[in-house]
């Protein structure tokens, strides 16, 4: 862990996270001091920070992934008091989900924006979901609440988190969730649909879900995903 100020002093540290964090200079950002960690950090990389009562907000220079490693330590170490803000380098479903700029736009929202309490999406291998899970080539089924959203094949089940908790979709091609909710009928053999709610649990022949754009490491017959009950604290336009 590198830095080149003491981040415990102040009330803003700046998060860059693998080599592609390193390319944040704007000027907004002068002055916050910053820590260099790896893409997905851990308990040794951002607890020390989280240890300090000054510590108000983390700005998070990175993908997702990274994101939602940072998120996870907050969840874990009991600090969801603690603000997130998004550095994002490249467009991402959690971008497109929350209309966040990038550029010298995020920076400025990163220092001096507002934060808004958001569904913390997680699941019941212990992760949380920051921007987008799939499910490829799934054959099984999928519940979301009480909506049968998916009976027998899908090329693609969609979860993203949502203002409101979570979206699922299932489809031939991946598109996301976009809030309606298409029921498969409960007696039909085979059918893909969508739905929005609080859980999402699927079930069937092994997969692997890619988690905010890091594959599961081993295939599992079934996976949940849902709202936890305390929101996290992001920083939005």
């Amino acid at each position: 862990m590198n830095s080149v100020a003491d981040p415990t002093d102040s009330p803003q540290v700046l998060l860059t996270c693998g080599d592609s964090g390193l390319s944040y200079g704007s000027r907004a950002l002068a002055g916050v001091p910053r820590l260099v960690l790896p893409d997905r950090s851990g308990r040794a990389d951002i607890d020390p920070v989280l240890a300090s009562p000054v510590v108000r907000r983390l700005l998070v220079a990175g993908t997702d992934a990274a994101l939602a490693a940072v998120l996870l330590r907050l969840l874990r170490a009991d600090r969801l008091d603690v603000e997130l803000a998004y550095l994002p380098v490249r467009r991402s479903p959690c971008t497109t989900a929350w209309r966040l700029p990038r550029g010298d736009a995020a920076a400025a929202l990163a220092v001096d924006g507002t934060a808004s309490p958001v569904p913390l999406v997680r699941d019941d291998a212990g992760g949380v979901l920051v921007g987008r899970a799939e499910v490829r080539d799934l054959v099984g089924e999928c519940y979301c609440d009480a909506t049968l959203v998916l009976r027998g094949h899908a090329r693609r089940l969609v979860v993203e988190p949502r203002p409101g908790g979570l979206g699922v979709r299932a489809s031939r091609t991946g598109r996301p969730p976009d809030g309606r909710v298409r029921a498969v009928p409960a007696r039909a053999p085979h059918g893909r649909g969508s739905a929005t709610g609080r859980a999402v649990q699927v079930g069937g022949a092994p997969f692997a879900p890619v988690l905010d754009g890091v594959a599961h490491p081993r295939p599992l017959p079934r996976w949940a995903w849902y709202r936890h009950q305390q929101d996290w604290l992001f920083v939005i336009p």
